[in-house]
């Protein structure tokens, strides 16, 4: 597996040393940054750490960088650390902090629990969603169809709908004539946010998937 570099991006060795290097976590908010780097040394080299403070309190925002001196170091860490650090690669640091840390909060802060539905507030994009999506009369459900023009490999399509907590099943259906597969969220908050996130979506890249929702037998009116 290889990271491909960006065509926008500057020479390999720049790349390197801003984007592969650099990882983003969430941590305890007792954490220090001796903490940290005690943590996370064992995956490689570490260059430095740094936490995320409250510029007016001085008080700690739960969120660290950790940079290693090689990226394949900054790939194991994401790898094999505890998921509850939600470990992802850091964004270039011309990127807007504040920006970056918004879109990290809205795509990793998910509920342990299965079966809680996404906290759909925090997500902006969703919440304009919602409110155009209830003039559509379309019957919902906790139950999608995605067809695919190419074959699907369960384990793939799985870990792509378990992007959106509350995934219950992924069957893939064995027909010669189509492509198709049946998913199932524990809510129906969780189906329409998947619908809406993943129909259109280019999977493997060329390939738009096809999301609708199924008949589950449950009043949609819910």
């Amino acid at each position: 597996v290889f990271i491909a570099q960006s065509r926008a991006s500057g020479s390999h060795r720049d790349l390197e040393d801003e984007e592969l290097t650099r990882i983003f976590v969430m941590i305890p908010k007792t954490y220090t940054e001796e903490d940290l780097r005690e943590k996370f040394k064992m995956y490689g080299d570490i260059e430095y750490c740094s936490i995320i403070k409250n510029k007016t309190t001085g008080e700690s925002k739960g969120l660290g960088y950790v940079r290693y001196l090689k990226p394949s170091q900054a790939a194991r860490a994401i790898e094999e650390c505890d998921r509850s650090y939600r470990a992802i690669l850091a964004e270039p640091k011309n990127k807007s902090s504040e920006s970056f840390e918004h879109d990290y909060y809205s795509n990793t802060m998910r509920p342990e629990l299965r079966g809680n539905t996404l906290p759909f507030c925090m997500q902006p994009e969703f919440c304009s969603f919602e409110k155009a999506e209830t003039r559509i009369q379309e019957p919902v459900s906790k139950r999608l169809s995605v067809v695919s023009r190419l074959p699907f490999i369960q384990e793939q399509l799985f870990a792509l709908f378990d992007l959106v907590p509350g995934l219950e099943y992924c069957d893939v259906q064995r027909d010669p004539h189509t492509n198709s597969a049946v998913i199932q969220y524990s809510t129906a908050a969780s189906a329409i946010y998947a619908k809406y996130k993943l129909h259109g979506f280019e999977y493997p890249p060329g390939n738009r998937l096809t999301v609708i929702f199924l008949e589950d037998g449950n009043d949609s009116s819910e």
